[in-house]
């Protein structure tokens, strides 16, 4: 039975219609007189200041008010305020016409890239389109669908073990789909969501709570993952044929970003394809959506791109149980290695010096073993040739003064021979490889990779993840989303690109290049925010809320905090130093009492802070025991010193381990075979 569910996206702080914004730029002054001021104080102030000082005294003291009221709401916003008033917003980004946004609208839509009942935004000026990402409803209808549906019926099954002995969740079907509208129903923190709340119904409406069930009231709201299954549509006339879209063709109000010339028009995109189900294809994989988990690295390989992998290891359906080659699709991670700083150039024998370092780093090694060629590769980032490989860039970016932008803030990087004049140390921001230290923080490869994971994504398709990832469950029904994301900034209506999910060579991504090269290269989160607000694209790329993928987020900046999601930290901090009043929890709750539901753990850098202490180093077994006695002898403390109460994040790396070391099985009751 096909099951339709109508959800709205967050509730924006930021305003999204930038041209009233500028409006109240450029004529500040005047809308301030438009408020009904009391007449007294006005005529006070323009005796005694004169009109000009009047006014900017009164608008102080209308900001003060705005600051006040949303203080006491407790819901007060950096962000609205700015949008408020008049004088605070940010200047224009667009450098389309509204006939191309059109165009990457219907493109993305046609592609089925918007498997959404949200609207188009009116600004836009599309209407009536189809939407092979919708399923027709059985009656031709468009109830609770901004788009015409004209795809696959959906049917959202009960997900449960059919053997009750069975205590390990069941792992996704294939072919799975997460309905992101529901999931936003439930999580959205602009809907006053909570995230304990989140996860509850995320682990429910995947069985994650198999064998352990407790009884709920009606849980049919919580099925979000569903199939799609083929239709016979012959019968019923074609809701979506070209004739029914409606295009808007009044003179566009849209701001554009000042002194910069326009792209041209009409945009270049290939011909949209429309998705097949899963039970269409020809493979096991649809090679128009790779399954490639992307990961950026710089520098020597440590204990935070280990625990990444090993995450994915024990978490994704990479067969690896099995003694054969598995028929159905597998994810691979594929991990981009810079081996030097982010303002170097990369030698000639950069390839075999990269390997060379891999093999010899004890944290690396591991993964080099046979057993994970199928489903784990280290891959050499070079930025020059990664640059020259996207179209929309190729040809202009050399002409930029700098590639490090962020927010804004340029670092103007000076000629190599200028650094060795100098005397730098090698440990000054042009030539660190990694952040050793919060006071020797590798502020350009952070800026780097803000860009990176944007070329990987249009380049290769597939979801980027920062090296500060744990990755908690099975994303198959993520994969199965062919639409972009990336998820919320805690509190803030702004994008974290820390989980980025773009399609290769879409027309979003093609939008996102160009607009960046007119902006400085600038790759911020942030900034990636103004630039799809500005052209009103940011449906395309759906901000979800943090609760997936960053679930200790909002209590860390105290939001949440009466009703927690287990477990409960105060501060990123506490996942490496558990306070000691919740200390008996990781080896009490282990795994399975960690963010239960979500799909990956975000722990906001701490590159310097080790996962266990007192085991620091790879403990993987006699099969790599070579390269954990060499990482034993650069421990500190003695090998017998073991805590009395474990981290966080040490039961997770001791859980990952002993997994490879086939101690125990992975969340999934599945065995690793060598």
């Amino acid at each position: 039975m096909t099951r339709r569910r109508q959800s709205h996206l967050p509730l924006h702080i930021i305003a999204t219609d930038d041209s009233q914004g500028n409006s109240r730029h450029k004529h500040g002054w005047a809308v301030l007189n438009s408020f009904s001021y009391p007449r007294y104080l006005y005529v006070l102030l323009l005796s005694r200041l004169g009109r000009k000082r009047a006014n900017f005294v009164l608008a102080v003291l209308f900001a003060f008010v705005i600051f006040v009221v949303l203080s006491l709401q407790r819901n007060w916003d950096p962000d609205r305020i700015k949008n408020i008033l008049p004088f605070t917003a940010d200047s224009p980004t667009l450098v389309y016409r509204k006939e191309d946004l059109q165009r990457i609208w219907a493109f993305e839509i046609e592609s089925g890239h918007f498997p959404s009942t949200s609207s188009v935004p009116e600004q836009i000026g599309l209407k009536g389109i189809s939407n092979p990402g919708l399923p027709l409803l059985p009656d031709g209808e468009v109830r609770g669908q901004a788009t015409r549906g004209t795809g696959f019926m959906r049917v959202y099954p009960e997900i449960q073990h059919n053997n009750l002995s069975i205590a390990f969740p069941p792992r996704p079907a294939p072919g799975s789909i997460a309905d992101l509208d529901v999931v936003k129903q439930h999580c959205d923190f602009s809907s006053h969501k909570l995230v304990r709340d989140c996860l509850e119904v995320l682990r429910v409406g995947a069985g994650l709570d198999n064998g352990n069930r407790l009884r709920r009231e009606n849980l049919d709201d919580w099925k979000y993952i569903y199939l799609e299954q083929s239709r016979d549509y012959s019968n019923r006339p074609h809701v979506g044929s070209p004739s029914s879209v409606q295009i808007d063709s009044s003179p566009e109000t849209l701001l554009k970003k000042a002194g910069s010339e326009l792209e041209s028009s009409p945009i270049d995109l290939p011909k949209p394809s429309s998705p097949l189900p899963f039970s269409s294809l020809s493979t096991a994989c649809d090679p128009d959506y790779p399954r490639i988990f992307h990961m950026y690295w710089t520098g020597p390989f440590t204990d935070k791109p280990y625990m990444a992998i090993l995450s994915f290891l024990y978490t994704q359906k990479t067969g690896l149980h099995l003694y054969e080659l598995p028929k159905e699709c597998r994810p691979v991670f594929w991990v981009w290695i810079n081996p030097v700083s982010a303002a170097s150039i990369l030698g000639p024998d950069a390839v075999d010096s990269m390997h060379k370092e891999l093999q010899s780093n004890p944290w690396a090694s591991p993964f080099l073993h046979d057993r994970f060629k199928d489903v784990l590769q280290f891959k050499l980032w070079n930025t020059t040739q990664q640059l020259d490989a996207i179209p929309e860039l190729r040809n202009e970016w050399r002409k930029m003064h700098t590639l490090f932008n962020t927010g804004g803030r340029i670092v103007n990087v000076p000629p190599e021979e200028h650094h060795m004049d100098m005397g730098s140390h090698p440990d000054d921001m042009f030539h660190r490889t990694g952040s050793k230290s919060s006071s020797s923080y590798d502020r350009l490869s952070v800026i780097l990779s803000d860009m990176a994971r944007f070329v990987l994504c249009h380049r290769f398709g597939g979801i980027y993840l920062d090296a500060d990832t744990i990755l908690l469950r099975d994303w198959e029904e993520v994969w199965g989303w062919r639409g972009g994301f990336a998820y919320r900034w805690s509190r803030l209506p702004r994008y974290n690109t820390a989980v980025l999910h773009m399609n290769k060579g879409s027309a979003i991504g093609t939008f996102l290049f160009r607009t960046a090269l007119k902006n400085n290269l600038d790759f911020h989160p942030m900034t990636i925010t103004r630039y799809l607000k500005d052209a009103y694209l940011d449906g395309l790329l759906l901000q979800l809320p943090d609760a997936l993928f960053d679930s200790a987020w909002l209590n860390t900046e105290n939001y949440q905090r009466e009703r927690p999601p287990q477990p409960f930290f105060k501060a990123f901090q506490d996942f490496f130093d558990t306070p000691a009043v919740s200390s008996a929890a990781p080896l009490a709750m282990g795994f399975d009492g960690f963010f239960r539901g979500a799909f990956s753990y975000h722990y906001h850098n701490f590159w310097w802070k080790p996962f266990d202490p007192s085991r620091n180093w790879p403990d993987l077994g006699g099969r790599f025991s070579a390269g954990e006695e060499a990482a034993r002898k650069l421990v500190p403390r003695p090998i017998n010193s073991d805590r009395e109460d474990l981290s966080w994040s040490a039961v997770l790396k001791r859980t990952f381990e002993s997994y490879i070391r086939g101690e125990r099985c992975n969340m999934y009751g599945e065995w690793l075979r060598w």
